[in-house]
């Protein structure tokens, strides 16, 4: 077990790009919209104990239960899907309580600790030392937590007709996101597909 500053760059770079929580800003927006808040620390918390635990204890814990990590992101891509019809149809179907539970699902799961972060974790796993990734992890962790606080400001840039067209143009983008999660993970070849 070594620190390697190399591998914790690669490492945080793949999971940014898996993350891709500005990407997800306008999703963030959108939810916060409906729950009234977003409890930054505890989005922050919640993901990335969800990420350490398949970093530490990973495959076996699916076990647990009689998963496989296939099954798992086939449950992600189902709900990422229903929060893009959300977001395309202007729709409610994940009803947000008073307790805050609203503002951490779906966003520590499935949007930031999802399947793709989850399988990304495992796969670095194979690659990298386990200390570099749980730096990498943590760093990643720290962005989050920095975008997850400033939804507000980013509300204000955009405006709310900004919103409205990020809201539709990122609800298609999560659209193709779930398709593609659910065909990988399926097998399932569409006829032309590259």
């Amino acid at each position: 077990m070594h620190l390697s500053l190399i591998e914790i760059l690669a490492a945080f770079m793949v999971l940014f790009a898996i993350i891709d929580i500005p990407g997800s800003i306008p999703i963030i927006i959108d939810i916060k919209a409906k729950s009234g808040i977003i409890h930054s620390g505890k989005v922050t918390l919640v993901s990335l104990l969800i990420l350490l635990a398949f970093l530490f204890i990973g495959s076996p814990l699916l076990g647990v239960f009689g998963i496989d990590v296939s099954s798992f992101a086939i449950a992600g891509s189902f709900i990422i899907f229903l929060i893009a019809m959300e977001m395309i149809l202007g729709i409610e179907l994940f009803k947000q309580d008073s307790h805050g539970v609203g503002s951490v699902f779906p966003i520590a799961f499935p949007l930031i600790a999802g399947a793709g972060s989850i399988t990304t974790v495992l796969s670095l796993k194979a690659e990298y030392q386990t200390i570099n990734i749980f730096i990498a992890l943590i760093l990643n962790m720290i962005v989050v937590y920095f975008v997850l606080r400033l939804t507000t400001l980013f509300e204000k840039i955009l405006g709310q007709g900004g919103l409205q067209i990020l809201k539709k143009i990122f609800g298609v983008i999560l659209l193709s996101i779930a398709i593609k999660l659910f065909l990988t993970n399926t097998g399932i070849v569409l006829p032309h597909a590259k």
